[in-house]
C-alpha cells in the first residue's frame, strides 16, 4: 500500500522544466529534465502500480486544495497516463471522498460553485481513464457554523449516507479483487 498525505507533505508544484520534460523522449532529456521529471516518474509509477486509488477531495473556496492540483499535474503525462485511447491507468478504479463545508448538490443555490466532482470526473476520468467513483458529504461545516444551524440535521443525513455509500464500494472492491 501506498500512502500519501499531500497535506502533511505537500508536493512541488509542477515547473516549466518538468512539464517539458514530460514531452520529450527518456532518451532526449537533458539532465535537468530528467532531475526535474524524477517526482513525476515515482508519482506515475506509484498510480500505475496501484490496484485502487483513494483520494480525499474537501473543497476549498469551491475547488479543490492546490496539493491535489499539484500531484495531478505530475502524474498527468501526456501519451502514458493521459492523451491516450488506453492509458497505463485505464480502468483502475478511484473513490474520491469530495467533502463540502455547504451545499452545492444539484438543485440547491449554490450548485453552480460545484467545481470538485466536475473537475475531478474531467481530470480523473476522461484524463487519466481512472473508473472514477465519488462519495459526497455535504453540509459539514453545520455543527461548527452557527449560521448554519438550522442545517445540521440534513449534515447528519448527508455524514450517514457518505458512510453507507463508502461501505458499499468497499465492499464491491473487496469482492472484485477476491474473484
Amino acid at each position: 500500500m501506498i500512502y500519501r498525505d499531500l497535506a502533511a507533505e505537500p508536493l512541488p508544484h509542477l515547473d516549466g522544466l518538468a512539464a517539458a520534460a514530460g514531452f520529450a523522449a527518456p532518451d532526449q532529456r537533458s539532465p535537468e529534465q530528467e532531475a526535474a521529471f524524477a517526482l513525476r516518474e515515482t508519482l506515475a509509477s506509484e498510480l500505475e502500480q496501484a490496484d485502487v486509488v483513494l483520494i480525499g477531495a474537501p473543497m476549498y473556496n469551491f475547488t479543490i486544495p492546490s496539493t491535489l492540483k499539484a500531484w495531478l499535474d505530475h502524474v498527468i503525462i501526456m501519451g502514458r497516463t493521459a492523451g491516450a485511447e488506453q492509458t497505463t491507468t485505464s480502468g483502475t478504479p478511484a473513490i474520491v471522498v469530495a467533502s463540502r463545508g455547504g451545499g452545492y448538490g444539484p438543485g440547491t443555490p449554490r450548485e453552480s460553485f460545484e467545481f470538485v466532482t466536475n473537475y475531478l470526473g474531467k481530470a480523473l476520468g476522461d484524463g487519466l481513464g481512472l473508473d472514477v467513483t465519488f462519495v459526497v458529504p455535504e453540509l459539514t461545516l453545520a455543527r461548527s457554523n452557527p449560521a448554519m444551524a438550522d442545517l445540521v440535521e440534513l449534515s447528519d443525513a448527508s455524514k450517514a449516507k457518505a458512510h453507507e455509500d463508502a461501505t458499499t464500494h468497499a465492499k464491491a472492491l473487496a469482492a472484485r479483487f477476491a474473484a
